[in-house]
């Protein structure tokens, strides 16, 4: 089983990042071939400070290794190691009904929080296509947000499959329940474009402590936990504190900010180790970049291998 994901390096990750794609990719990659790429193409339709993409590219590899990944088991790589990616998304845009893509709801909604509607923000989910079947990944851990795209991926795929023959593996997502849609400190789905994230290797205090809560008073027993963001993200980081919590939230006499406070302690305690594994990365960079031109190779053979097939198929060679 072939695992691919990737992740876009629009700004530093953060835990939304980590619990929603990262931690499953990183279990999965337990499980199968896994294949991991950092999408500097795709950040390009909203950073446009090249000196501050390359840092981001560079900040995204170091969270990865520091988070556990095995450059030994798992292949990673920037996107644009992979020139092979854009000649097919090319091929793949020549299959794929325009109709199909004015339905994006991510389009539609990056375009609302204010993102300039170019047409590679509007072309998006065809270079992603290109991106999971240039290595046929068949398994894609993602997001709830991202389903939309992969359900868009198995289209292309399919298209393609029955106008030129059987080419590509049609890919699955694979998105765990409890991290479907992680809240942000103020109760919208987590988002860099929001500014309600909370960062992976940032300072949690300030963020935390200023997570939006309801109004009721410390006395009072809370009700509505389900929808409680402290306690949501005290359920992943910890879950049997996160036990402890609401059991005293229910009882009443137990305010938010002691809630908080807990969440904190968590956090601190959870990413301790991958926070000092970061900062001794962060000293040899030269090991990081060669962990990506390690991974850029292994990469191309298998989108070499996959675009002979394509360009045959097609009648390009």
């Amino acid at each position: 089983m072939r695992i691919l994901s990737g992740i876009q390096p629009s700004g530093k990750l953060h835990i939304g990042n980590y619990f929603g794609m990262m931690r499953p990719a990183l279990e999965l990659a337990q499980r199968g071939e896994a294949f991991y790429f950092i999408a500097d193409y795709h950040s390009l339709t909203s950073v446009t400070d090249p000196a501050q993409l390359r840092q981001n590219v560079l900040d995204v590899a170091l969270d990865f290794l520091a988070c556990g990944l095995d450059p030994k088991q798992t292949v990673l790589y920037r996107q644009s190691d992979l020139p092979q990616v854009t000649e097919l998304a090319w091929i793949l845009a020549c299959v794929t009904p325009k109709p199909m893509l004015d339905n994006a709801v991510s389009f539609k909604d990056k375009v609302a929080d204010g993102l300039t509607p170019n047409v590679g923000l509007f072309t998006y989910p065809v270079l992603q296509a290109a991106d999971i079947l240039i290595v046929q990944g068949a398994r894609v851990p993602v997001g709830k947000d991202q389903k939309q795209h992969i359900e868009i991926t198995r289209d292309i795929a399919g298209a393609f499959n029955r106008q030129f023959g059987e080419v590509f593996v049609v890919p699955e997502p694979v998105i765990r329940a409890e991290v479907a849609t992680l809240p942000g400190t103020d109760g919208r789905k987590m988002s860099k474009s929001y500014g309600n994230t909370i960062e992976i290797f940032g300072d949690y205090k300030k963020k935390v402590m200023g997570i939006v809560t309801d109004s009721q008073p410390v006395e009072a027993p809370k009700t509505n936990l389900e929808q409680n963001i402290p306690l949501q993200f005290l359920k992943l980081v910890a879950p049997g504190r996160a036990a402890d919590v609401q059991a005293k939230l229910a009882a009443g006499g137990y305010g938010y900010g002691a809630a908080k406070k807990e969440l904190l302690a968590a956090l601190e305690e959870y990413f301790a180790p991958y926070r000092r594994k970061r900062e001794e990365l962060a000293q040899n960079r030269d090991y990081v970049e060669q962990v990506l031109r390690d991974g850029a190779a292994r990469a191309n053979a298998v989108a070499d291998a996959t675009m002979k097939k394509v360009r045959q198929a097609v009648g390009l060679r």
